[in-house]
């Protein structure tokens, strides 16, 4: 695993984040700064969390709502890719080498 996997630093995301406010791997401030996904090498916009080591994303299932309102959501499996998205073309990738 590389080292940008592991540990975020200033320049990549960490290996873990979601955009739900309960979660553990909530960040208000790196989601501010704007995160690209690609997944199996297609950029996706429609990611709800994110797993850089393991592997795999979770997006939304159509308009359905779990019982406590939120979206009910799938797990993708593939490889992961991420950057920040404030600091352009050529931003340093987070990925498992």
């Amino acid at each position: 695993m590389s080292e940008d996997a592991q540990t975020p630093t200033g320049d990549t995301p960490p290996d873990r984040l979601s955009v739900f406010p309960g979660s553990p791997f909530h960040d208000g401030a790196l989601l501010a700064r704007g995160v690209g996904i690609r997944f199996k090498g297609e950029r996706r916009t429609t990611v709800e969390e994110y797993c850089i080591s393991e592997g795999w994303i979770k997006v939304q299932a159509g308009k359905t709502l779990d019982r406590k309102g939120r979206p009910l959501t799938i797990t993708l499996k593939g490889p992961v890719e991420a950057w920040f998205e404030d600091l352009g073309d050529d931003a340093p990738v987070a990925k498992l080498d």
